[in-house]
């Protein structure tokens, strides 16, 4: 099909209006332009063809014949067009709106969180991709990403959802002498969550590199603060996740991060939102405000 010999679509549009309604006003309506516009279009439609396409009866517009057969051939086609539109709208609602994020938050602040949020939007189905790998939201066809460090990720627009402090903690009398930051503590044995890239990231901040360091792994945040509370080693937590064992002396606090520019960020694929995205979102920016860092 060679679509130069196609006029154009804002053109068929409005004949097929005006044809349909019998009114030019009726069409111009419809189709939120002036009645003008809609003139102007059947007469490029007339002058392509070389030929009349509608004309008046009284005050009704009535297509010639030659018209009514383009006018219904065109509104049959108008018809598939809105019919596959609402198909694929119908299922992007009955998708899941899939939130990629680490396992640690989505273990210790969104898991403990997320039955408030299917309370209040029974609709919205969640399917988190917990993984420390940063994922391409388009590729990986995610709606929503939490990602956790300072922005600027290329083809992005992040949007900060929260700061992040981290502390260093152990057990009480495990560290002798109080560290003034981290670099001090470089030679104890270091309890980390295997699948999570926070931690590493603010000690590399920090000037201490884990690469060099005693580690021992665990396949959880909660694991690494159970392991540092039975007196193993030192951890590196978020300040969200140490209120409880810090208030109950179950763990010392070494070194706190007190100012820094790393934050979990909000990210979104590009293109028509999946209809619960934006009812997420929002949730989560209430769940932040009311999280202490």
């Amino acid at each position: 099909m060679d679509w130069r010999e196609v006029p154009s679509l804002s053109a068929l549009r409005a004949f097929e209006a005006a044809a349909r309604t019998g009114s030019l006003s009726a069409a111009a309506r419809e189709l939120n332009v002036t009645h003008a516009a809609i003139s102007q279009h059947v007469r490029t439609l007339e002058a392509h063809f070389g030929r009349a396409l509608i004309g008046r009866d009284g005050q009704r517009m009535v297509p010639t014949a030659e018209g009514a057969e383009l006018a219904g051939a065109l509104g049959e086609g108008f018809g598939r067009i809105a019919a596959g539109v609402r198909d694929l709208l119908a299922i992007d609602r009955l998708r899941p709106l899939r939130v990629a994020l680490t396992p640690s938050l989505a273990a210790n602040w969104l898991l403990p969180r997320i039955g408030r949020f299917w309370a209040a939007h029974p609709d919205v189905h969640v399917e988190l991709l917990p993984s420390p790998a940063l994922v391409d939201l388009t590729r990986d066809d995610v709606d929503v990403a939490i990602r956790y460090g300072k922005g600027g990720w290329p083809g992005t627009d992040p949007k900060v959802l929260m700061p992040v402090g981290h502390a260093a903690v152990a057990a009480p009398g495990y560290v002798r002498t109080k560290p003034k930051g981290l670099a001090d503590l470089a030679g104890v044995t270091w309890l980390l969550d295997g699948q999570s890239s926070e931690e590493r990231l603010w000690a590399q901040e920090q000037g201490l590199d884990m690469a060099g360091e005693t580690v021992k792994t665990f396949n959880s945040l909660d694991l690494a603060r159970e392991a540092a509370v039975a007196g193993l080693g030192v951890t590196i937590l978020p300040m969200l996740y140490l209120e409880t064992p810090l208030r109950q002396g179950a763990l010392e606090l070494l070194v706190r991060e007190e100012v820094s520019p790393i934050a979990y960020h909000i990210l979104t694929r590009p293109g028509p939102p999946n209809p619960g995205r934006d009812p997420f979102i929002r949730w989560l920016r209430e769940m932040a405000a009311e999280t202490p860092v």
